[in-house]
């Protein structure tokens, strides 16, 4: 199965450009403690049904130590107390920070929150100096996507205001092929 990988950039805060609240109330938080159980549960229950498989194997330590890093924050979107979503910042080198994790839980798929959250996501990106001391200020903001991802991805971005800077077309092997791995081991795609 072929992949297209699309890379997308913001490189001024003016880019951003804010999608409607969603019409339920929805909280964006920080989780500022570091949570290897926490982020490993909004990675698998995300990524479960689009091929996240890249961090499956990595050990509780693993976790701790990539949340850890000083600029790296996750941010969960709250519906009635219930996790609709996240987002992960990894602040790199240059200004620049990289959306590193992002999407929703299957049942707040539909209900205008992935524009919410990635606009407010975005603007944290931006300000994220702010909160890191020593941090230079955010000069670009960058995310991937791909043809496997939530079909609503990459127009979601386009929306907020992000560009294609680069696209690539790869075939990533047989991890590829077949169902999705589920949220959890054996879950197998769900209906």
């Amino acid at each position: 199965m072929d992949v297209t990988t699309w890379y997308l950039e913001q490189t001024s805060r003016a880019d951003l450009r804010p999608a409607r609240p969603p019409r339920e109330p929805v909280q964006i938080v920080r989780a500022e403690i570091p949570s290897p159980e926490f982020s490993r549960f909004l990675y698998t229950a995300v990524g479960g049904d689009w091929h996240w498989t890249q961090r499956l194997s990595w050990t509780w330590r693993e976790w701790r130590d990539w949340l850890s890093r000083p600029g790296v924050e996750t941010w969960v979107a709250w519906l009635r107390g219930t996790p609709a979503g996240y987002a992960e910042l990894d602040a790199q080198e240059n200004g620049t920070v990289e959306i590193s994790g992002f999407g929703l839980l299957r049942h707040a798929i539909g209900r205008g929150i992935g524009g919410h959250l990635l606009s407010e996501v975005t603007a944290r990106a931006w300000d994220l100096a702010d909160r890191w001391p020593g941090r230079e200020p955010t000069r670009r903001v960058w995310v991937h996507t791909c043809s496997l991802d939530a079909p609503a991805a990459l127009p979601n971005y386009l929306a907020r205001g992000f560009r294609v800077f680069d696209e690539r077309l790869n075939v990533p092997g047989d991890a590829y092929r077949g169902p999705t791995p589920g949220p959890w081991p054996g879950a197998g795609p769900r209906d």
